[in-house]
């Protein structure tokens, strides 16, 4: 009886059931969701600190390159960190701090306390892209449905992105920035209680720690490639959303327009980063991204020459390819990670991407100085055509690791 009683627990012990997998997959959409809405309302404040400190628009850039800064460059250190002290207290403790900076920034006297309060809020928001990921690839390692998990993680970022600078968009007709603000930090500081709720203890280390079957080598020319193409992916996204507007003013869009045509984009990406998922799973990653750049590379040449009416309908779709391949991409980083080390490998791709896409304004702004917005769209267009060599790399990785356990060809 005992020991039947052991043998019937050791396949709970080494996988996780159903309701343990939802579990944290919820946690880490909702780690997801609030980083993601603390990161964009600075968009929403950043005019209202402008008109309040009479800042500089360079003082401007500062203040939101200061958060989006940090948070890039220090997610390799969150990686390792998890290691040492472990995933679920790192992730919430990153949590809290993003939380509280922003009640540090509701308290704000001058442009200083607004830099600092950026600064720990970026670093705070480090932790949650290797983090949370690597918790949901970890969760459904064993299901075969990493990418679909991953997918659901990756929509609801969007949704966080909607939501919560909408939410306080409204707020800030009846109330102060201070208010809005301050309540931002707490909205933090609950997601922080929940995820410390939510969030199995030990995780990392326990998937670290296990010694049986056989055990994933990882590929590091794989995991260079695909960083190749993520980053490639999110400049050439970036790119574009910084032209977009532009272009829309000279098909003769006003600003109602403009708000509209970025609305489409939006709910098109959302939709796309999970539908893409999904696809990855059925048909393969090379071939998923090969669908979406390719159809992204034509949906942006047609964008050039499209009248406004016909781009207006075009834009769904675009945002569907434009921000659908980041779904499948992220899905690929758990086949090429060394075992026990996802969270590095995570944060090297978050890091890459993110950092691209902070870059890519900069460079491709200069580039339509240089030239004209046509001809930077249209060489973005190009760019886009280098994820297709890379994305085969990915994929015979992916394969020689599936096959060095003993599975099929990857997918």
């Amino acid at each position: 009886m005992t020991l039947q009683t052991t043998a019937a627990r050791t396949p709970t012990a080494e996988t996780p059931p159903a309701a343990a997998r939802k579990r944290s997959l919820f946690a880490a959409c909702s780690a997801h969701a609030v980083h993601d809405g603390l990161t964009d309302v600075v968009y929403v404040l950043l005019p209202l600190w402008q008109s309040q400190f009479a800042l500089s628009y360079a003082m401007v850039g500062m203040l939101r390159g200061s958060y989006s800064g940090v948070m890039a460059g220090c997610q390799l250190l969150a990686g390792r960190l998890a290691r040492r002290w472990g995933r679920k207290a790192l992730l919430v403790g990153g949590t809290a701090l993003a939380g509280s900076a922003y009640l540090l920034a509701s308290l704000a006297g001058h442009v200083g306390w607004l830099l600092l309060a950026l600064v720990l809020g970026g670093l705070g928001a480090s932790t949650q892209h290797p983090l949370a990921s690597s918790l949901v690839a970890e969760s459904y390692e064993d299901s075969g449905k990493v990418k679909q998990a991953l997918s659901n993680y990756n929509f609801a970022g969007d949704i966080g992105k909607t939501l919560i600078p909408g939410l306080l968009g409204l707020l800030l007709v009846v109330a102060s920035w201070e208010v809005g603000t301050a309540l931002v930090g707490l909205l933090g500081l609950a997601a922080a209680l929940l995820l410390w709720r939510l969030i199995p203890a030990d995780t990392g280390q326990a998937a670290a720690g296990k010694k049986s079957g056989p055990q994933r080598s990882g590929s590091g020319k794989g995991l260079w490639a695909l960083l190749g193409t993520g980053t490639i992916d999110s400049a050439v996204r970036m790119g574009f959303l910084t032209f977009l507007p532009f272009l829309l003013q000279g098909k003769g869009a006003g600003t109602a327009a403009t708000g509209v045509a970025l609305s489409l984009l939006f709910v098109g990406g959302a939709f796309g980063k999970l539908l893409c998922g999904y696809l990855g799973a059925r048909i393969g990653m090379m071939k998923t991204v090969w669908v979406t750049e390719a159809t992204t590379a034509l949906c942006i040449v047609l964008a050039i020459w499209l009248p406004l009416t016909w781009l207006m309908s075009l834009l769904p779709l675009l945002g569907l390819a434009l921000n659908g391949t980041s779904s499948v991409l992220y899905g690929a980083v758990p086949e090429l990670a060394e075992a026990g080390k996802r969270d590095q490998a995570f944060a090297r791709f978050y890091t890459g991407t993110i950092g691209a896409g902070a870059l890519a304004p900069i460079l491709f702004g200069r580039l339509g100085d240089l030239t004209s917005i046509p001809s930077a769209l249209q060489i973005l267009a190009g760019l886009l055509l280098l994820t297709l060599p890379l994305s085969w790399c990915v994929q015979r990785a992916i394969e020689r690791n599936a096959a060095a356990l003993g599975g099929g060809p990857g997918q």
